[in-house]
């Protein structure tokens, strides 16, 4: 009798437990969205370099301060750009001492010229003269030969003096153009001793500290905007073709437990990261949170589509993908928007339709 009532009681709970697991679609309103990892960060972020190395002298800001375009952020102190400026204005002082000094090389070149001119009017006047003597059958052809000999190298040579003054001073303006360019740069170098910030922001970070030797291959300080933030998303790879710009995003943000932040893609950046697989977006805030530190944390859902009033079942209840149990075995069906809990069915079954959940669900 005792292992009856057990027997019963055991049946009993069966059939309940049977009864449990089936079950109709239902309508109810579904959404598909794509997860995401957040990350909160300053809008135009950037790293600070630094143009020359050098030991850094002092910071002028600390970490929190806000700065406008221009500001100082930091002295960096370095002897060899002034030693370098030095040299290239003692340099510029020479070039422009040969091109336009008192002792100049062109100075030289004019007063050889003017001596050749000299020396080819003499020679002209005795060239015509011994020409016309040799026209009237006076003198020798020997003293004609000479004398037109040497009227043609004055010639020659005044034109060879000629060009060397020209080349020469073309490669004098040419010296002191090169020794000033060199001379601006070394000024330049001198002036980037002061490392200044490119935007207006708030300072996020300093890396170092006065009497440590820096160089410009390493960041200095992050700046960043004060207000405004972006969040930065991962995706899978499998998602990314799902996303567009514009689409809503739900976040939800470790400091804030509970509340959800709405927002919209802004950005797709187009390489995948070969790392872990994933692509990076940024989306903008709808309202910010009150208070936003660079780096909080937190998840997202990216909104794909949403559907009112659409027949749906348990994604428990699926099985191999595209099949459910049914009281006449299995059926295909053909599904629609999927989310973690729901799928919409699109063709296969109907309202009326009982499912049975798979045994190993």
């Amino acid at each position: 009798m005792r292992i009856s009532v057990l027997m019963f009681f055991f049946i009993v709970s069966i059939s309940c437990s049977k009864k449990q697991d089936k079950i109709r679609p239902e309508l109810r309103d579904i959404t598909e969205s794509v997860y995401s990892s957040v990350t909160i960060q300053p809008d135009s972020l950037y790293n600070v370099y630094a143009n020359v190395g050098g030991i850094l002298d002092k910071n002028l800001v600390t970490e929190g301060d806000l700065v406008t375009k221009g500001d100082p952020l930091m002295q960096i102190i370095n002897s060899t750009p002034e030693l370098n400026t030095q040299n290239a204005g003692l340099s510029l002082e020479l070039a422009k001492e040969n091109y336009t000094g008192s002792a100049t090389i062109l100075a030289s070149i004019q007063d050889e010229i003017n001596a050749a001119w000299l020396k080819l009017k003499n020679d002209s006047i005795n060239f015509f003269r011994q020409k016309t003597l040799w026209e009237q059958s006076i003198g020798s052809k020997v003293e004609y030969d000479t004398k037109l000999l040497n009227y043609k190298l004055a010639q020659n040579n005044l034109k060879l003096l000629k060009g060397r003054y020209n080349n020469t001073k073309h490669e004098l303006e040419t010296t002191v153009k090169q020794a000033n360019n060199n001379y601006q740069t070394a000024l330049i170098n001198t002036k980037d001793f002061t490392v200044k910030s490119k935007i207006k922001g708030k300072v996020y970070a300093l890396y170092n500290e006065p009497g440590e030797i820096v160089s410009t291959m390493q960041s200095l300080a992050l700046i960043g905007s004060e207000s405004n933030f972006v969040v930065e998303l991962l995706v899978d790879e499998v998602d990314i073709v799902k996303i567009s710009k514009d689409q809503k995003v739900i976040i939800t943000l470790d400091a804030y437990n509970g509340d959800i932040f709405t927002g919209r893609i802004s950005k797709i950046y187009p390489k995948k990261d070969e790392r872990n697989q994933t692509f990076k977006l940024e989306a903008l805030f709808d309202v910010s949170p009150e208070i936003v530190y660079p780096g909080l944390s937190g998840e997202a859902n990216i909104i794909i589509s949403k559907k009112e009033n659409v027949l749906t079942i348990p994604k428990s209840y699926v099985i191999h993908s595209d099949k459910v149990k049914t009281e006449n075995g299995l059926v295909t069906i053909t599904k629609g928007l999927e989310n973690l809990e729901y799928v919409e069915i699109l063709s296969g079954i109907t309202e009326a339709t009982y499912i049975y959940k798979p045994n190993n669900a």
